[in-house]
C-alpha cells in the first residue's frame, strides 16, 4: 500500500470513528433521560442502571477519542515522511543531473575553448592595430617635425599679436557740475575763428 493509499484509508477510518462517537454520544444523552425519568418515578435502581450505562458509553467515546488521536499523529508522521522522501528524491535527481553535466563539460575542453578565445582575442587586436598603422605618403611624415612646425605657427602668431597697435581708448566724457552748465553752448563757428587766427600769427611769423 502506498502512502497516498494509506492516507485515504486512515481519513475514511477517521470518519467511520467520528459516526460511532456521535452515536454513543447520543446513547449517553438518552440513559440520562431515562435515569430522570426513573427518579421521578421514584425508580432509584432503574436510575442507577442508567447511569451505568451512561458512563459505559462515555468510556468507549473516550476511546474512541484515543483512536482518532493515534491516526491523526500517524497521518502527521505520513506527511512528514513523505516530504522526507520527496526531498531525498529530488535531491538524487539533482545529483544525478550535476553528475551528468561534469561528464558533458570536461576541464580539458574548457581550457581548449579559452585558449581559442585568446587567441582569437589577440588576432583582432593586431587586426585593428594594422589597420590603424598610416600607409602611403601619410606614413613618411615626421611627428617631431609636424611639432616643431607647429611650434614655429604658434610662436609667429603670438608676435604678430604683440606687434598690433594698441587701440585708441575713447576720450572719456567731461562732466560739467551742476549749476556751472555754460550759459551759451560753444558754437562750431568759434572754433573756426580760432583755426583763421593761428593761420595769420603763422603768416605773420614768416
Amino acid at each position: 500500500m502506498s502512502i497516498m493509499d494509506y492516507a485515504i484509508y486512515n481519513s475514511e477510518t477517521l470518519e467511520m470513528l467520528e459516526k460511532k462517537e456521535k452515536v454513543l454520544l447520543k446513547k449517553a444523552a438518552a440513559e440520562v433521560e431515562k435515569a430522570k425519568e426513573f427518579t421521578r418515578a421514584k425508580n432509584k435502581r432503574a436510575a442507577i442502571q442508567c447511569l451505568k450505562r451512561k458512563r459505559l458509553y462515555e468510556q468507549h467515546v473516550e476511546q474512541l477519542g484515543n483512536f482518532q488521536l493515534r491516526i491523526h499523529d500517524q497521518m502527521i508522521m505520513l506527511e512528514g515522511a513523505k516530504a522526507t522522501t520527496e526531498t531525498v528524491d529530488a535531491l538524487r535527481t539533482g545529483a544525478a543531473a550535476m553528475r551528468a553535466m561534469q561528464k558533458a563539460t570536461n576541464i580539458d575542453d574548457v581550457d581548449k575553448t579559452m585558449d581559442e578565445i585568446n587567441e582569437q582575442t589577440e588576432n583582432m587586436r593586431q587586426i585593428q592595430e594594422a589597420l590603424s598603422t598610416p600607409i602611403g605618403a601619410a606614413a613618411d611624415f615626421d611627428e617631431d617635425e609636424l611639432e616643431a612646425e607647429l611650434e614655429e605657427l604658434e610662436g609667429a602668431e603670438l608676435e604678430e599679436q604683440l606687434l598690433q597697435p594698441a587701440t585708441t581708448a575713447p576720450a572719456a566724457p567731461v562732466h560739467v557740475p551742476a549749476g556751472r552748465q555754460p550759459t551759451h553752448p560753444v558754437s562750431s563757428k568759434l572754433t573756426a575763428e580760432e583755426d583763421e587766427l593761428a593761420a595769420l600769427q603763422a603768416e605773420m611769423a614768416l
